[in-house]
């Protein structure tokens, strides 16, 4: 029922159209002046005694009628201003209110305080406290309910699953600001219930200042959490691999015992000393191009979703490297060995073009020409999902690359330029060199040049001349080199650039599994098998099945992971539902540092110790004083006084 505002004296009414019936006050005065009576004078003997007790009954009948029509005008109103239903409240008690709840389910809410986690406690509050006819909106990190009750989402809260992802303080802002209706005239209260670690803020944190923020910290007993962070894979020597595992978290001289799990058969167990830093490494020793299905598992009493940790070694898949070159020099051949790749190379007059159809790299290296039936094959390789390598030769004929390059990206060879020169910068940030150092790096030995073309691209430039020319420019697959690299143009093959340089981009042609994948980070994975158009490749694991995006290509099929997986775990690829690969998915460890984020310095917000404590504080905001029941009160004591006045006033 809408409350409608009028001030008297303070006091304000929830019907005040009904104070008109105070007019009607009028009507008891009227009839009592039309009650009273003139008396004339009549003669009589001797009545003077008689005169005296006839004069005193007036007065008292006088008074007695005044008394009563006071009391009965004070009836009537008491009873008009009851109906009235006078109150008294604070000005913000009687404007609408809107209520927005973002409730953190992330993992460090898994902490404990009082022998229960964080969230669980959150929740209990928060059923507890809130009113079961309030009506507000409530989202967590994952899900968002619009405009619900309490009972509606009871069982849903009692059961609410832990989440990876973390919502900062301005995505939590701008979520709450799109529940919340476009109304100038509401309070607009958004309770924000959190442990608030310090990832939690981003650049200006402060919240909007036409919302009504009340944070309400959740804080664990215990601030400690051990995790396990990442394996590393170590190949080796013979027939042994070493299985590094890092760990953090610990207190300095801290023993931990930790676990590996093939499948679930335990095959080692060691302890983990954890050093100044709170940082241990821990070494297993595993079999080489042994399939292992590996979990890592600690025990430790803080958040329990990093004392897992999933990886699986497949079998090695050698990338298939072919290379159509005329020169002389075997510095491809010493690139590309056998324990990584599966390398071929070939004089263009001997060259198999059918080869080329299970290739995942292709190198043109020093051609003087490329014949046109080749630039069809090699349009059609790139167009396939294909690496393509391009070194020219000192002599190349311009127009025959530039009819190849015109059909795969925007790239020609302008001229050729007989200049020395030196290759003096590297794009650090370019996908081949960003993993390779770790500096920028100035002071390296500078590979020389005497020959180079000018090329003209909207490709990536990685490496660069010293005039600014380009000496390598390309990603996704395709490459260009506009120097050729024969040992008597240039030493670059004696650098120890080429190294990386060579290596990453054929690494790129295949996306091989890693030894495990990271939850809500985008992956590619690619699986060597050949697929109809109307097959597919499913991905899942006990109780938890999907369809991951993916690219087929002739000889390989490329998976996409985003949004899926949710759950940690090993996962198996599967084709006609025959597994024909393993991935591991582990939770991102970013919800492992328990550093939280002091509140109190924020702008725009309200800091709340507890649930119970904030409700009942809105609750005095939205207290209103209702005074109806005195008035009904008085009424009856003006009844009673009447009664009285009629027995004892004569």
């Amino acid at each position: 029922m809408p409350i409608f505002d009028q001030a008297m004296l303070g006091m304000q009414f929830k019907h005040p159209e009904i104070l008109w019936a105070l007019f009607l006050l009028v009507i008891p005065i009227l009839i009592h002046l039309f009650q009273l009576r003139r008396f004339t004078k009549t003669p009589f003997t001797n009545v003077a005694m008689l005169q005296k007790v006839v004069s005193e009954s007036r007065k008292s009948n006088t008074l007695k009628k005044w008394l009563l029509l006071l009391t009965r005008l004070l009836l009537l109103a008491a009873i008009i201003i009851a109906f009235a239903q006078p109150f008294t409240s604070a000005t913000t008690a009687l404007m609408e209110k809107e209520t927005v709840v973002y409730l953190d389910d992330s993992f460090s809410m898994q902490a404990k305080n009082n022998g229960i986690s964080l969230l669980e406690k959150a929740v209990q509050g928060f059923i507890k406290n809130i009113d079961e006819e309030t009506e507000f909106s409530l989202f967590t990190n994952e899900k968002t309910y619009n405009n619900i009750r309490v009972g509606d989402i009871r069982n849903t809260l009692l059961s609410l699953p832990y989440s990876y992802k973390q919502l900062d303080l301005n995505e939590i802002g701008l979520k709450a600001a799109s529940l919340f209706s476009q109304s100038n005239s509401s309070i607009k209260n958004l309770i924000v219930v959190s442990d608030f670690q310090e990832r939690m803020a981003s650049g200006n944190s402060s919240m909007d200042s036409t919302l009504a923020a009340y944070f309400v910290p959740m804080q664990p007993r215990e601030v400690q959490n051990v995790s396990i962070d990442s394996v590393f894979v170590d190949d080796g020597l013979n027939e042994q691999a070493m299985l590094q595992v890092f760990l953090s978290g610990g207190n300095e001289n801290e023993v931990l015992p930790i676990s590996l799990y093939n499948n679930d058969e335990l095959i080692a167990k060691t302890a983990a000393k954890f050093k100044s830093d709170g940082g241990a490494k821990v070494e297993f020793t595993i079999p080489v191009n042994e399939a292992l299905n590996g979990r890592l598992s600690i025990i430790d009493n803080a958040l329990g979703y990093d004392n897992q940790f999933y990886f699986n070694i497949n079998s090695k898949e050698k990338i298939k490297v072919l290379a159509i070159s005329e020169s002389n020099s075997d510095y491809l051949n010493r690139l590309f060995r056998s324990d990584e790749f599966d390398f071929q190379k070939y004089a263009l007059n001997q060259l198999d073009y059918s080869n080329l159809d299970n290739q995942n790299v292709v190198i043109l290296d020093d051609l003087s020409t490329i014949p046109s039936s080749l630039q069809n094959i090699l349009r059609t390789f790139k167009n396939d999902g294909g690496t393509l390598i391009i070194v020219p030769a000192i002599d190349s004929d311009i127009q025959s690359y530039n009819s190849l390059l015109s059909s795969l990206s925007a790239a020609q060879l302008l001229e050729r330029i007989t200049s020395d020169a030196q290759l003096t910068n590297i794009t650090f940030d370019h996908p081949l060199y960003r993993d390779v150092f770790e500096r920028e790096v100035t002071n390296f030995q500078y590979p020389s040049v005497k020959e180079y073309f000018k090329i003209q691209t909207s490709l990536p430039l990685a490496l660069s001349l010293d005039g600014g020319d380009i000496f390598l420019a390309g990603e996704n697959g395709l490459y260009i080199f506009g120097v050729p690299l024969a040992l008597k143009n240039s030493n670059f093959i004696n650098s120890p650039l080429i190294v990386p340089t060579f290596y990453n981009m054929a690494q790129t042609s295949l996306q091989v599994p890693k030894p495990y994948q990271t939850l809500g980070a985008s992956s590619t994975v690619d699986i060597s098998v050949q697929i109809g158009n109307d097959d597919i490749l499913e991905v899942s694991k006990e109780g938890y099945e999907f369809i991951p995006l993916q690219q087929t290509f002739p000889n390989r099929v490329r998976l996409s992971f985003d949004q899926n997986p949710t759950e940690d775990g090993i996962y198996s690829v599967r084709q006609n539902g025959q597994a024909v690969q393993n991935i591991s998915f582990n939770y991102p460890r970013t919800e492992s540092q328990l550093n939280y984020l002091d509140i109190e310095i924020l702008a725009n917000v309200n800091t709340i110790d507890s649930i119970p404590e904030l409700f009942e504080y809105l609750k005095a905001e939205n207290n209103i004083t209702a005074y109806w029941k005195w008035f009904v009160i008085l009424a009856l004591l003006l009844v009673l006084i009447e009664v009285l006045i009629q027995k004892f006033v004569t």
